[in-house]
């Protein structure tokens, strides 16, 4: 198994140097999984943002030979529960065949003040 940590320049670049955007786990057999880092959005409401979260997960995944269908799993942070439709009515827009599993939680703020949603995914592809 081979683990490659990167910020890919074709994507949006991480907030500090603290972290990597990307894992790349390389599979004995062949598959890769794709661990990607929280990502959050500027905009003045909640699709806005969720929308732009959606648009950077996107371009994360393609600089690893991805897509969003490869999304298999999707944990995501809204700093109000009760946004979840507008939120969920977006993620409908960009994931649209089979439903990753998921966790959807409520925190009180997230690292950049005005982020009203952060989210992070999995993929795997073949």
């Amino acid at each position: 198994m081979q683990i490659t940590l990167d910020n890919p320049a074709s994507a949006p670049q991480p907030a500090n140097s603290y972290y990597s955007q990307v894992a790349r786990v390389e599979l004995p057999g062949g598959g890769v999984l794709l661990y990607v880092s929280g990502q959050v959005a500027d905009g003045p409401d909640l699709a806005t943002q969720s929308r732009g979260v959606f648009e950077a997960l996107g371009a994360l995944l393609e600089a690893h030979g991805a897509t969003l269908a490869d999304v298999i799993n999707i944990r995501t942070y809204l700093t109000d529960i009760d946004g979840i439709g507008e939120y969920g009515a977006v993620r409908r827009e960009f994931l649209t065949g089979t439903a990753p599993t998921s966790m959807t939680f409520e925190a009180s703020r997230l690292f950049k003040p005005d982020a009203l949603v952060e989210v992070e995914v999995v993929a795997a592809i073949p």
